[in-house]
């Protein structure tokens, strides 16, 4: 039977505090890498609660999706993977500074834009740079405009 293709859906957040991201810094296969708090929808979760799970595990930071910065598709360059990414921006409720984070996260840290653009060649993906820009664009989409059906 022929195996059917399907991308790898993610979601990121694009949290924002008085001119610095909330980011992380990350173990890959690729080395260390920077990237917003990310990582891949679970089977039967809306998007919107996967981006808040995400930031959390991640960060330690309880986010609140308020709205959508954008949708972005990328193949890697091997070509192997493509990404269906779902990047949302929001408000933070608090950290839970005692919150073991993820496996392979080293730590949170909060960069300015420049700093973000000055590591480019450490960004997990070009969608990192893209979404930080969107956000500073003023890109913002209601969250209306994803449905979510309750099993």
């Amino acid at each position: 039977m022929e195996r059917i293709w399907k991308p790898n859906v993610t979601v990121a957040a694009a949290i924002e505090r008085d001119g610095r991201f909330l980011f992380v810094e990350e173990e890959t296969d690729d080395g260390i890498r920077l990237n917003q708090p990310a990582g891949h929808l679970d089977e039967g979760e809306s998007l919107v609660d996967a981006a808040a799970r995400e930031a959390l595990e991640e960060t330690a930071h309880r986010f609140v999706p308020e709205f959508l910065v954008g949708v972005y598709q990328w193949c890697r360059p091997a070509g192997d993977v493509t990404y269906l990414r779902f990047a949302f921006g929001g408000r933070l409720l608090g950290v839970e500074a005692e919150r073991a984070l993820d496996h392979g996260i080293l730590h949170a840290l909060w960069l300015t834009p420049e700093e973000i653009a000055a590591e480019h060649a450490r960004h997990r993906s070009p969608l990192v740079m893209q979404c930080v820009r969107d956000y500073l664009a003023g890109r913002r989409f209601s969250l209306d405009l994803i449905t979510h059906y309750e099993t």
